[in-house]
């Protein structure tokens, strides 16, 4: 029987959190990362991914923005998007549509049971804290 890749799109412009996060999530994700808002809102109906991560310091159109027009389209809205970020914003990544939000950084196994917890059981709406 095959296995299904599972997609991550990563909204993520600093090199070293990119390696840190390679390093956790691989295997067994397939990870898209992309370094601007406006490549997420390309990419997210491109790849189709199982879920988006956000940092919300991102380049032409923040991770907020990003999570407002992803959930506000019929083709994305229903991707879960976690923030994964060094803003204390936990309130304003929920009122922008974010399912989940995880301050870095994060041990590596609180992240993956988090990713987890939105691949497996989505209405869990993954850890926040």
């Amino acid at each position: 029987m095959e296995e299904k890749t599972i997609n991550l799109l990563i909204g993520e412009r600093d090199p070293f959190a990119r390696r840190q996060l390679e390093r956790i999530l691989t295997p067994p994700f397939n990870l898209i990362f992309v370094e601007d808002g406006t490549e997420i809102l390309i990419k997210a109906k491109n790849i189709w991914p199982s879920l988006i991560i956000l940092e919300a310091l991102l380049p032409s159109v923040d991770g907020f923005k990003v999570c407002q027009q992803l959930k506000s389209d019929p083709e994305t809205k229903s991707t879960p998007v976690l923030f994964y970020t060094v803003l204390r914003a936990e309130a304003r990544a929920r009122q922008a549509g974010a399912d989940g939000f995880l301050l870095k950084p994060q041990p590596p196994e609180k992240l993956l049971t988090s990713i987890n917890n939105f691949l497996i059981n989505p209405e869990t709406k993954g850890e926040s804290k």
